[in-house]
Formats: C-alpha cells, sequence, structure tokens
C-alpha cells in the first residue's frame, strides 16, 4: 500500500469516520476508469476543486463530478476578493496528496460542498492517490471535515 493511502485510511480509522477505503492494482486516469474499477455510475463521483485565495489560503470546493465550480461564489462565501484554481504543484503542496487522487478530508483546509452533493445517497472521492478511491456519504463528508454546505456550481 501507498504511503499516502495509509495515511488517509488511518485518519478514516483514527476519526472514526464511516467511509471505506479502496485500492486497485492499476491506475484510474479518469471518472469512468474509476468508476469501472469501483463498480459504481460516474454520477456517483465528486471532485475536490482545490481553490487558493489571494494570501495562499487553500479551500476544497467538492461538487458532483460533471459540474464545474464558480470560484467568484466561493470567495463571496468565504469573505475573500477571489480565488483561483490551484495547479497539480500547489495542490501537492498544500494538501500532502496529488492531483486526481485528494481526499475530500484529511488535510488543513476549508471544505465547502456544493448543496447538490448532499442529495446524493453514496459518493466516492479521490482515495489518496490514483490508484484509490474513498466510498462514503455526504453526511459522513460533512461530519469528517467540519465542512460547510453551499452554492458553489457555475451557472
Amino acid at each position: 500500500m501507498l504511503e499516502l493511502e495509509k495515511k488517509i485510511k488511518d485518519f478514516i480509522s483514527t476519526n472514526k469516520i464511516s467511509a471505506e477505503h479502496l485500492s486497485f492494482n492499476e491506475s484510474c486516469h479518469s471518472v469512468a476508469e474509476a468508476a469501472e474499477a469501483a463498480g459504481a455510475s460516474t454520477e456517483e463521483f465528486v471532485k475536490n476543486i482545490c481553490l487558493l485565495g489571494p494570501d495562499g489560503e487553500l479551500a476544497v470546493a467538492i461538487v458532483r463530478g460533471n459540474d464545474r465550480v464558480d470560484t467568484k461564489k466561493a470567495a463571496r462565501y468565504l469573505g475573500l476578493k477571489k480565488m483561483r484554481m490551484a495547479n497539480a504543484e500547489e495542490i501537492l503542496q498544500r494538501t500532502g496528496y496529488p492531483c486526481g487522487g485528494t481526499p475530500s478530508f484529511g488535510f488543513e483546509a476549508t471544505f465547502l460542498i456544493d448543496k447538490n452533493v448532499m442529495d446524493m445517497p453514496v459518493l466516492y472521492s479521490g482515495g489518496g492517490s490514483q490508484t484509490s478511491l474513498i466510498k462514503s456519504t455526504p453526511q459522513a463528508l460533512l461530519a469528517a471535515n467540519e465542512g460547510s454546505v453551499t452554492d458553489l456550481i457555475k451557472d
């Protein structure tokens, strides 16, 4: 098991989060590949979009897999003038996890959960690497990261 997968599994166990960590033999390079590996539908996936504020504040916008984040809405909600999407190197530096494997909890950030995610019965998100996923519910996700629910979708 990869070190990062162990780190997120330990976080789940230590914090008694109602989530399951799934590992696969091969990397998943798209939501469709990850859904196939997990035996799930693509509609059950969320994306963790890492955003940075003007002073380097990290926020993670959690949205359904097909939705796009409105960075202006996220900035307004956090009381910031603007936010931008972090690049892969910034994501790794700030979260400790690679882009494509970044989990929805387990590191220091402000977690913003789109209100539409709360309607999902089950969800899959990054599991610490490109060969793993976390399966949980929106309620478990909200509890795990003390996130806030808001409207984040780009109109």
